[in-house]
């Protein structure tokens, strides 16, 4: 895994992915528990942002170079090496 010592901009990036899925994740749940309005659809959305923060943060762990649009795209989706627990 990347470290902030031997790779400060990869670790600034993952700490970006991490910190932007939980102020999504922190304003998903305050719409839940103020919008009556709020629906599956706003969920789908809203989750969907959230995990691709996450998804790119494991996804991109190891990596210390620059991400291409193709490259943004893959690590955007879920991870297919991480079982939930």
């Amino acid at each position: 895994m990347i470290s902030k010592e031997t790779a400060p901009e990869a670790w600034a990036t993952l700490m970006y992915e991490l910190e932007d899925a939980q102020e999504h994740l922190t304003s998903l749940i305050s719409k839940m528990n103020s919008d009556t309005e709020y629906d599956e659809v706003n969920l789908r959305i809203d989750l969907g942002h959230v995990f691709s923060h996450l998804n790119r943060a494991w996804n991109r762990r190891d990596a210390s170079g620059d991400t291409d649009k193709e490259n943004w795209q893959r690590d955007s989706q879920f991870p297919t090496d991480l079982e939930p627990t």
